[in-house]
């Protein structure tokens, strides 16, 4: 195996990121993030570390990654392992293997991890989690996904998930339409709306925002999106029916192109509200969708429980409860945009 996939989290030159946080002013949700990117940093820095010098008798837990420990959000993970007396090094022993952003390593790596014999595997991703479950059937494997684990193939039902597998899924069907009405109550003259989405990307967002656009008075246009190379194509297509907003359902492809996403609807003054994901940092009006910190918080019961003993086909799957809503005043001023007081009376978060 090439080292760089060994190397340690200190080596690895992305930041690691978090979710959204609860209400709060700006102010104090930077600090608040600066803080946890800070604590998350330097957990991994003392896990790799340690993990040179690791006692035997420890259960493993197995981290299996599609980018860098640093370039995901997992801080609330560990923090919330710690928590519970849970310390690489001491109490468990966490072996990390990472794709670095290329899939086609995720087959090998899903493979040393069983080979490691772990007590539990964590994998992030609903591209990530299908190469764990082909890797083994035994080992118990706790997901972190955004996409559908029935449609998907990973869980026989959220209730009863049978098998090795089990964990915490994104999806928030009727809900996602939510966005789009959003969007609509901050610009209640916006007409035409591009959807930005990936049908490989097993959820029910897309459907729900179709039946929220018929509710609304809105024109909606598909953009599908299943490569990097395809963004192009949707773009264009989304200037030549005169698209006056952009709704984003977030998945890993659309937060891996979020820069090019960000620049192209700046320049084409293009309005964009997003679902979970810090999309208002690049200039999104609005997101709408779950608490990413808090169900990254929750993975670590789910490793905890089955530490000590639990077996997945016994732990349902868990969908959020908490969603958020944040907007962004910079962006509205940006458009001559006035905020209705009733929407942002109702936000979670306002950057101003």
């Amino acid at each position: 195996m090439a080292g760089a996939i060994h190397r340690r989290v200190e080596d690895c030159p992305s930041e690691m990121v978090g979710g959204p946080g609860e209400r709060a002013s700006s102010d104090t949700m930077m600090n608040r993030r600066r803080f946890v990117g800070a604590m998350a940093g330097a957990l991994l820095s003392v896990r790799f570390v340690a993990a040179t010098a690791q006692p035997g008798n420890v259960p493993r837990v197995g981290f299996l990654l599609f980018n860098s420990p640093r370039a995901e959000p997992i801080g609330p993970l560990l923090q919330g392992l710690e928590a519970m007396g849970y310390v690489d090094g001491k109490t468990i022993a966490i072996e990390y293997r990472f794709a670095e952003g290329k899939p086609e390593r995720l087959p090998e790596l899903a493979a040393e991890l069983v080979q490691l014999k772990p007590a539990v595997i964590f994998a992030l991703g609903g591209d990530v989690a299908p190469f764990a479950k082909k890797a083994t059937t035994s080992i118990p494997i706790v997901i972190w996904t955004s996409n559908d684990p029935v449609e998907s193939g990973l869980v026989a039902s959220m209730s009863r998930p049978g098998g090795n597998v089990t964990g915490i899924t994104l999806i928030y069907d009727e809900l996602a339409g939510k966005t789009l009405g959003f969007l609509k109550e901050a610009v209640p003259a916006i007409s035409r709306v591009a959807v930005l989405w990936n049908p490989d990307h097993a959820d029910p967002e897309f459907r729900e925002t179709k039946r929220a656009a018929v509710a609304l008075g809105v024109q909606l246009q598909s953009l599908e999106v299943r490569r990097p190379d395809d963004f192009g194509e949707a773009f264009n297509a989304a200037l030549g029916a005169r698209a006056e907003g952009l709704v984003i359902i977030s998945s890993r492809l659309m937060s891996r192109q979020r820069q090019q996403i960000g620049e192209f609807a700046a320049k084409n003054r293009i309005i964009v509200a997003g679902g979970w994901g810090e999309w208002t940092k690049d200039g999104a009006l609005l997101t709408y969708g779950p608490n990413t910190t808090e169900l990254m918080q929750r993975v670590a019961i789910y490793v905890a429980k089955i530490i000590k003993g639990a077996r997945p086909s016994d732990l349902p799957m868990e969908r959020p409860t908490h969603f958020e809503l944040v907007i962004n005043l910079k962006t509205a001023k940006a458009f001559g945009l006035t905020m209705p007081p009733t929407l942002l009376g109702r936000a979670d978060q306002v950057i101003s």
